[in-house]
């Protein structure tokens, strides 16, 4: 279940990378990127209940807390992309531009505790 739980992380970095950057690169939010934000998001769930079930109560407070929070942030983030995508201005998407990288580097501050709580 561990290598399972990995393997999930992993590719919610890979998605959630593919769609943040993708999009910055694009300049524009397109379907696409909503795809793999929200494959991203379905990994990084999968990928967090596995190891919270094999964490049990014995986990690491501070990656607890700062993983919930991304996971809330990723959610936010994939509702505001589709409202943005369908309803929103140019200046929405210029802002939904700088809001995608700040999730992103809040996203790998529990991800990079898992990678260091894993070599210890």
């Amino acid at each position: 279940m561990l290598a399972l739980a990995v393997i999930f992380i992993n590719l919610a970095l890979v998605f959630y990378t593919i769609g943040v950057w993708g999009e910055k690169r694009a300049g524009a939010l397109q379907h696409k990127h909503l795809f793999f934000f929200l494959l991203g998001l379905v990994c990084d769930t999968t990928g967090t209940s596995l190891m919270s079930l094999l964490a049990g109560d014995g986990g690491n407070p501070l990656h607890a807390l700062t993983g919930l929070a991304a996971l809330i942030l990723m959610l936010v983030h994939a509702v505001w992309a589709a409202l943005v995508k369908w309803k929103g201005s140019a200046a929405s998407q210029r802002r939904f531009h700088k809001f995608s990288l700040t999730v992103w580097g809040l996203w790998l501050v529990p991800y990079l505790i898992g990678v260091v709580m894993s070599m210890t």
